[in-house]
């Protein structure tokens, strides 16, 4: 019998142990103050208030940043779309691209849009994100209304 599972083992581990090269697990977006600050102090509460109040005071809005957590075995390429409204209500494309460090664990990537280039875009309506090595896509996330 414990040849038996032995066996099976050794059929099963290496779909168990094996890394993909890289992957993107969560995409989170937050707006920055003039300041560059997301949250007023380290509390996932008060960053969930200070954002609503910046949702609600875009006077006190200079950017949005994007914390994309990803794991990557290899230095990878994250490449973020943007889709805004723009300023005469024309939809405009913004593309950004960042390079994501190896790593054995996930790592947090920023990769934001800050001054004229975020004043253009006007208000952000859609994103994806996604994970490159050279020509070949490795991973995806998008907004809903992408």
């Amino acid at each position: 019998m414990r040849r038996i599972l032995f066996l099976i083992f050794l059929c099963i581990a290496p779909a168990l142990f094996a890394a993909d090269e890289g992957r993107i697990i969560k995409v989170l977006p937050f707006l920055v103050d003039t300041n560059g600050n997301i949250a007023k102090s380290p509390s996932l509460f008060d960053r969930d208030a200070y954002q609503k109040y910046l949702h609600s005071h875009t006077n006190d809005v200079a950017g949005i940043r994007y914390d994309v957590q990803c794991s990557a075995t290899e230095t990878l390429k994250l490449r973020l779309e943007l889709r805004g409204t723009g300023t005469n209500s024309t939809l405009q494309t913004f593309t950004l691209e960042t390079n994501v460090p190896a790593g054995r664990f996930e790592n947090w990537t920023k990769i934001g849009l800050t001054g004229d280039d975020y004043k253009n875009a006007g208000s952000i309506v859609a994103w994806h994100a996604t994970l490159w090595k050279d020509d070949t896509q490795l991973s995806e996330q998008k907004s809903f209304l992408w």
